[in-house]
């Protein structure tokens, strides 16, 4: 081989070792960029990596919803629960027998949500007093009702309600 060649192969290494030191720098400074990402995954000082903290807000996550199916069950019984309780009172004073002046008798309706309920009335008079209580199914009494039970009916009820049932 005469001088020029080697010159030439001389060359042709020198630029293979150069792009080979460029390609060597670039891969050092991806593989720095790696290690610094890495760093927030691995525990150092025995704090959480991140992976850790990931899964444990998974965890946290599925164990809310869990927590809130439950409060959805008990919700619905709840609010079933309401639906059953008497809770649409009225009560309606009245001077049933026009010579006591004082109003003492009294009708109260005491219904749920479906119309089910009672009617309590007391009728005070000079020498007694009469009680009487009426049952309620379907917003349909058992028993005749009197214009002022019908009205303690009508209260209770609310203006949602239709009337005269």
């Amino acid at each position: 081989m005469d001088s020029s060649a080697l010159s030439i192969l001389a060359l042709v290494a020198v630029v293979i070792a150069l792009v080979a030191l460029i390609v060597a720098l670039i891969a050092l400074v991806r593989l720095s960029h790696l290690r610094r990402s890495l760093v927030l995954l691995e525990a150092t000082d025995g704090r959480e990596t991140f992976v850790d903290v990931v899964a444990r807000s998974v965890s946290d996550f599925q164990e809310l919803r869990q927590d809130v199916a439950d409060l959805d069950r008990v919700l619905t019984k709840t609010r079933h629960d309401v639906a059953d309780s008497l809770r649409h009172v009225s009560v309606i004073r009245y001077d049933a027998l026009g010579d006591l002046g004082g109003r003492y008798s009294f009708s109260a309706a005491l219904l749920d949500d479906a119309g089910d309920g009672l009617v309590l009335t007391s009728i005070h008079g000079r020498a007694e007093t009469r009680t009487y209580l009426k049952g309620l199914t379907g917003g349909k009494p058992d028993i005749e009702l009197s214009p002022e039970e019908m009205k303690a009916v009508d209260l209770a009820r609310g203006p949602t309600e239709r009337k005269g049932s």
